[in-house]
């Protein structure tokens, strides 16, 4: 099940919340702690406005709630809410002892979720404090907040371990993410999801969950793919490879996992049996030591973005060069384009360098760390120089490249290219594309330059993708997520 969590102060408020989401999801949860004073004595009606399970909850403040009462005038709140029937839930938390709410939600027939929560890591003892919960309760529920890849496996193994206990599982934060897409490869009986607007940490929206990764429709023989990286959350990759996979009736699904690094990415891929993914920054180069077999563009680039499963090993191939070239390659042909001056030398960097490269584009890279900018430019047999010194190409280059990850966030507010003025005839291309316009590319505009956009970029780069995921072009007429 998806449930949508009710936050607004009104019942009329959330009402329309359900209203809006009414077609994604199967139950929702009535958050008493979040409805204005005025408001709380109408809950109790509010199972008779409604045609789906609702689970009532009073959060405290301790377990990232809004209530302040005490104890036993919480409790004695929820027992008058509950008292005409209607409700399927009541969410208790794990350490309240007193049986009256438990005794008075069985007595109408309503299941008791025991409930656990930690805002600051994933207790040792998470597997017998499942089976104390489900002890003590009809589903077990915990909410921890992951600070690793160990953690993520951590809470992906309570399904091996209590593999019968109705649970629900979920790993708050970014780093959870995928858990809440993921919940019935965790063995949950439902996955939270929010109205736009997230109530707790790392909450993705009913609708993305219901369309764009289709949660509840996955299933044991369902293949996942998805994109690693640090950050990762910015990436627009599911919006393109998961419509891509509904349309062509693929039952797979795409989903972003953030990491601290790509050893112990590789380790929960095998846990999952993963199927393949994208590696984004800043993965791209450590990734290749791990990986059987490499192609040609790999092993001369030096970077890799995408990696499949190939019998016994995994494959690593890299599509940035096509996807980077792809919107300038008219440019290239009627020569528009015969020099560029490239800003950075990471792994995006490098399948750039090598796609201008082989295009005959002369190529000057620039970088804060000049070493990192000498060491590439003596692979592909180019120029370098200090980032400090990008103003030295003013007028001198026909095209100018963002390739670091200046402008993503946290980074929005920042162009590595401040101190270099554009004559308005340069083509001013951007690998970011979220947001499409970062300050490089407004810079740029202002100076009347022609732009490109990452958004280009990665929709040719994760075409070839996607053949390398699925075996098929990627099809045509796609509605791509907004």
């Amino acid at each position: 099940m998806i449930c949508l969590t009710l936050s607004g102060p009104t019942i009329l408020d959330n009402l329309k919340a359900l209203a809006d989401n009414k077609d994604y999801v199967d139950i929702c949860e009535l958050r008493l702690d979040l409805l204005s004073s005025s408001e709380v004595p109408k809950a109790a009606d509010f199972p008779s406005m409604v045609d789906i399970p609702v689970i009532l909850t009073l959060r405290r403040v301790s377990d990232g709630g809004k209530c302040t009462l005490q104890e036993k005038a919480r409790r004695s709140l929820l027992i008058e809410t509950m008292k005409n029937g209607g409700f399927s839930y009541v969410d208790i938390e794990d350490d309240v002892k007193k049986s009256d709410v438990e005794e008075a939600a069985h007595s109408l027939g309503m299941k008791v979720i025991r409930s656990y929560h930690d805002f600051e890591g994933v207790p040792a003892d998470i597997f017998s404090r499942v089976h104390s919960l489900a002890s003590r309760g009809d589903v077990a529920k915990i909410a921890v907040t992951p600070h690793s890849t160990a953690d993520i496996m951590t809470l992906f193994r309570i399904n091996e371990e209590l593999k019968d206990v109705p649970k629900i599982i979920i790993g708050m934060g970014e780093w959870g993410v995928a858990t809440r897409i993921l919940y019935k490869k965790m063995g949950s009986i439902l996955t939270f999801g929010s109205n736009g607007k997230a109530v707790a940490p790392g909450m993705v929206s009913a609708r993305e969950l219901k369309l764009l990764y289709r949660a509840d429709q996955l299933n044991d023989n369902t293949g996942i793919y998805g994109i690693v990286g640090n950050p990762v959350m910015h990436s627009l990759s599911p919006q393109i490879h998961n419509p891509g996979f509904h349309k062509i009736h693929y039952n797979a699904v795409y989903v972003p996992f953030l990491s601290e690094s790509i050893r112990s990415f590789l380790t929960l891929a095998e846990m999952l049996r993963m199927r393949g993914f994208s590696v984004t920054v800043p993965f791209k180069v450590d990734v290749v030591k791990y990986l059987g077999n490499i192609t040609r563009e790999v092993k001369q680039i030096g970077s890799c973005n995408t990696v499949v499963r190939v019998p016994n090993m995994w494959k690593g191939t890299n599509t940035d060069y096509y996807g980077f070239i792809h919107p300038i390659e008219k440019e290239i042909d009627d020569g528009r384009i015969k020099s560029a001056l490239v800003i950075g030398a990471g792994g995006a960097a490098k399948a750039i360098v090598w796609a201008l490269k082989m295009r005959n584009v002369k190529v000057m890279i620039v970088n804060r760390t000049k070493s990192k900018a000498d060491e590439l430019a003596r692979l592909y047999g180019v120029g370098s120089d200090s980032l400090d010194n990008i103003s030295r190409y003013e007028g001198k280059v026909d095209l100018v490249v963002q390739a670091t990850n200046m402008g993503l966030h946290p980074y929005e507010d920042v162009n590595p290219a401040e101190n270099f003025h554009f004559s308005g005839k340069e083509i001013a291309y951007d690998i970011v594309y979220q947001p499409k316009y970062t300050k490089f590319l407004l810079a740029a505009e202002e100076a009347g330059c022609t732009l490109k956009f990452g958004w280009d970029m990665l929709m040719e780069q994760g075409k070839l993708q996607f053949e390398s995921f699925t075996g098929y072009h990627y099809p045509k007429d796609v509605e791509i997520w907004k």
